[in-house]
């Protein structure tokens, strides 16, 4: 399992929040991060998920 990084801003780059959590796979993490977005209704937010190596899965501005 590896560690992903999700985090949520307002426009005025405000942090709404700030979760890690483990996933096998990028494809995993993926889901994981659109889940919690969509659990906390951030999908709208600016987002970012990273994986472990520093490449963005999930970016939306």
């Amino acid at each position: 399992m590896r560690t992903y990084k999700l985090t949520a801003y307002e426009k005025n780059g405000e942090l709404l929040t700030e979760e890690t959590f483990n996933a096998a796979t990028d494809d995993e993490a993926k889901e994981k991060g659109r889940a919690l977005l969509e659990e906390k209704n951030l999908g709208d937010q600016t987002h970012r998920l990273a994986s472990p190596a520093g490449k963005l899965l999930l970016f939306h501005t």
